[in-house]
């Protein structure tokens, strides 16, 4: 063996293991993690604004995920990472926008509309006379 590595027959063993994962856990910062899955998550988001494999409602979670998890970055990351990624995320509106106005319409996602305030069925409501409302009879 020109190098001193070990052979492929002694794998580590679960203590060694365990050791350098926590190793590397010290060394892990969440600010890096959080990059990271932002790079993850707008490259799969312009993934799924390309035409070939075009999946809209993937694509706004996408851009709804990176818009909420960049503030928390702000003061933990090098200003030139969160504007580069605010950058990212412009870009994939813009290309949201022309996919949806060039999508046929049945493809097109709903615009996200407010919910409407829940009715009281009419069965649900009993009748109210004068006496309980502290009128006169």
């Amino acid at each position: 063996m020109g190098d001193q590595e070990r052979p492929p027959e002694t794998a580590p063993s679960e203590a060694e293991f365990a050791a350098r994962l926590e190793e590397e856990l010290k060394r892990l910062k969440i600010s890096d993690v959080l990059v990271q899955t932002l790079y993850t998550i707008s490259s799969l988001g312009y993934h799924k604004l390309g035409t070939e494999h075009r999946d809209l409602p993937q694509a706004r979670l996408a851009i709804d995920s990176l818009r909420a998890l960049l503030p928390v970055l702000k003061d933990d990351t090098p200003a030139e990472v969160v504007r580069d990624f605010e950058q990212v995320v412009a870009n994939m509106q813009l290309a949201y926008a022309a996919a949806v106005r060039d999508a046929p319409k049945e493809e097109a996602p709903p615009e996200p509309a407010a919910e409407p305030e829940p009715q009281p069925e009419s069965e649900d409501l009993e009748p109210v006379d004068d006496e309980e409302l502290g009128g006169g009879g």
